[in-house]
């Protein structure tokens, strides 16, 4: 039974901590994969010999989708019936592909001699589909270019298999937040989220991340509308010899371009699109706006998130000298810059603000 004991061994390695060798790279993608583990002569039970093979047997019961199983114990020497329950409720509520996928494993066993034959029957809460669509990162950090791109695509929900998650709830919230303002030509308003952790506890280790999202429009209007915005984008920037200047010169294109290419309404929109194309935006959409206007010029700017007068307000920093100018659409959209200190005596209140 070596060849057994190997092939269920690295079925649990690959399955329950995945390759070690991903934590030393700052991202990375995989697909989940699991050995196929020995099966019988008949080709119709796994086989086991100790407990570790167990638990892995039933988790690639799992992982497969499968609804049933048979898992033959050869020579088994642990308490067959109290071993059966114990992995399975292993599985279904310690692992993270359990907890995440299965509701409930029953099994039921019968003796032949030194073997017995487990049947198990496994019930699910995800489908086929939706357990063998796990996304694998490597860490915490990683997470934010998956929630990325799953909201440029509006999709519905994203399930990642985090190896090494060092996080709660709260800071898979504030990765939403990030990648929806990375893609400011795609952000056609914040969408309703929530997050589930499986198993809902513990850090430093393998967790499957669940993130669903509800949009504020139909998907089918928000495609339309990034479409419209960027090819308005365009049209504006090939009025520009941006190609033939520096940064700087670039910069004073950009604020050429403002005036007319954005609209300001303090009760408008908060997306790009209602500030280029739409009737107006408040200042999450210009900021937003100003963000897609500078990357297609080429110039550096970062959007800011913060308060103005008690209540929450966008504007942006500018890259090209250092970060230590800021550009608010709504008090100027032809090319005033304020430094950090004008913002704060105007009552401007941003997380990295410096002391003065």
């Amino acid at each position: 039974m070596k060849r057994s004991v190997l092939s269920l061994a690295l079925c649990g390695a690959l399955v329950l901590s995945g390759c070690s060798s991903l934590l030393e790279r700052p991202y990375v993608m995989v697909e989940p994969h699991t050995e196929q583990p020995v099966l019988s002569e008949d080709s119709s039970a796994l086989q086991v010999e100790t407990y570790s093979e167990l638990v892995s047997a039933v988790l690639f019961l799992v992982s497969q989708g499968e609804e049933s199983g048979t898992i033959q114990l050869i020579d088994y020497r642990g308490d067959v019936e109290e071993d059966l329950q114990r992995a399975c409720l292993e599985v279904s509520e310690d692992d993270p592909l359990g907890a995440f996928a299965v509701d409930i494993i029953t099994h039921s066993y019968t003796r032949v001699l030194t073997t017995y034959e487990a049947s198990l029957t496994i019930s699910y809460r995800r489908t086929r589909e939706q357990i063998q669509s796990l996304r694998t990162v490597s860490s915490t950090s990683s997470i934010r270019q998956e929630v990325a791109r799953a909201l440029e695509e509006y999709r519905p929900e994203q399930a990642l298999r985090v190896s090494y998650f060092t996080g709660d709830a709260d800071t898979v919230v504030e990765l939403i937040r990030q990648a929806y303002y990375d893609a400011p030509d795609s952000a056609m308003g914040m969408p309703q989220y929530s997050v589930a952790l499986y198993p809902d506890s513990g850090t430093g280790v393998q967790r499957i991340v669940e993130m669903v999202f509800s949009y504020p429009a139909p998907v089918e209007l928000m495609q339309t509308r990034r479409a419209q915005l960027q090819a308005q984008v365009a049209e504006l920037a090939a009025s520009l010899p941006t190609q033939q200047y520096e940064e700087n010169a670039r910069q004073s294109l950009l604020f050429y371009l403002l005036p007319t290419a954005v609209t300001y309404d303090p009760e408008g929109g908060s997306t790009a699109w209602d500030a280029i194309v739409g009737t107006g935006a408040d200042s999450e959409g210009l900021a937003l706006a100003f963000q897609v206007l500078a990357e297609e010029l080429g110039v550096g700017s970062s959007l800011v998130i913060g308060e103005l007068d008690g209540q929450p307000h966008f504007w942006n920093r500018l890259s090209s000298d250092g970060g230590t100018h800021y550009v608010d659409l709504t008090r100027n959209s032809s090319g005033t810059t304020y430094s950090a200190e004008d913002l704060l005596s105007l009552g401007y209140v941003w997380d990295d603000a410096p002391e003065i």
